[in-house]
């Protein structure tokens, strides 16, 4: 965190277009339009919500924009950092969450995003968070390579310690302890980011933003058309299982959303439309289903 002020405007309008740029992108690969829902925010701000349901490639997606403002932290943003707590509040970013039909293409998320807390008489406290990562449910060792390669090249300019940082912080971040299983095989996050001032921390917010459409595209359009059955979208429902119990239980991004008052339709709209629980069920030893879990759901460097 830092003292130094933000630049909220140029944060804004970077985040518009990131938005903008992400959905055309999108569209072309689905060959659908997104829908726009725009709305506001009672206490203060809004957003705008770009969604497809039912889409040729993708089941249910998501790219969110939202601008919001408040008189005081709610609890999931002032716990690691009790001396912010009662501020007034303004945050923004862009969150998506993306999943396919295919059972060979992963589900991915991503977000960028900035905070700042202020008081009167006293600098406003500023900080960047964010990160992507992919969550497979049929693994293809070049996916993983690919993803990961290509956040590695976005945050390299800044110094090669951003990256294995950066990758283990998603890897501690994105863990059903619950479970004792990571979501997925990981990718880059991080939060309360400061460092090198303003400019510095906004462009490596940038670099993640930007890679977004290189690290995934690739993939999806790989695995989108691969013939699949009733076996593999079973699996799939089930294992998306997983990650809704993340995003109710531990996603700090999805407590804020309603700690704060702010629209459900658009914070869990990242949940996907079909899903299932069993008790107790484990794959079939030497399965596709079983190679999930031995070899990518483990702790493992890709590049």
């Amino acid at each position: 965190m830092s003292a130094a002020p933000p630049d909220i405007a140029a944060v804004k309008a970077y985040l518009a277009s990131l938005q903008a740029r992400i959905v055309a992108a999108l569209e072309l690969a689905d060959g659908l339009p997104f829908r726009t829902d725009s709305w506001e925010r009672a206490e203060g701000g809004g957003g705008i919500s770009r969604l497809i349901e039912d889409g040729q490639v993708l089941e249910r997606g998501g790219v969110n924009f939202s601008h919001v403002l408040g008189a005081a932290l709610p609890p999931s943003a002032s716990a690691h950092r009790p001396e912010l707590a009662g501020r007034r509040w303004e945050a923004m970013g862009v969150s998506l969450v993306l999943h396919p039909k295919n059972p060979y293409a992963p589900t991915v998320h991503m977000n960028v995003r900035c905070f700042v807390a202020t008081k009167d008489g006293e600098a406003p406290v500023w900080w960047f968070g964010g990160g992507m990562d992919l969550t497979p449910y049929y693994g293809f060792a070049d996916d993983a390579r690919h993803f990961h390669a290509t956040c590695k090249a976005a945050l390299d300019p800044f110094g090669a310690e951003l990256y294995p940082r950066f990758r283990d912080w998603c890897d501690r971040y994105f863990f059903l302890k619950h479970r004792n299983e990571p979501r997925g095989i990981g990718g880059v996050f991080f939060d309360d980011f400061a460092e090198g001032g303003f400019d510095h921390a906004f462009a490596v917010t940038r670099a993640v933003g930007d890679a977004f459409l290189d690290a995934y595209l690739p993939i999806l359009d790989c695995r989108k058309d691969l013939a699949y059955g009733e076996r593999e979208r079973d699996f799939q429902a089930y294992r998306r299982g997983r990650y809704v119990e993340f995003n109710l239980v531990f996603d700090r991004g999805t407590l804020f959303g309603l700690q704060s008052g702010g629209r459900t339709e658009s914070i869990l709209m990242s949940l996907p439309p079909i899903v299932k629980w069993r008790y107790d069920w484990h794959p079939e030893p030497g399965s596709p289903e079983a190679a999930l879990y031995s070899d990518f759901l483990v702790a493992k460097h890709w590049v």
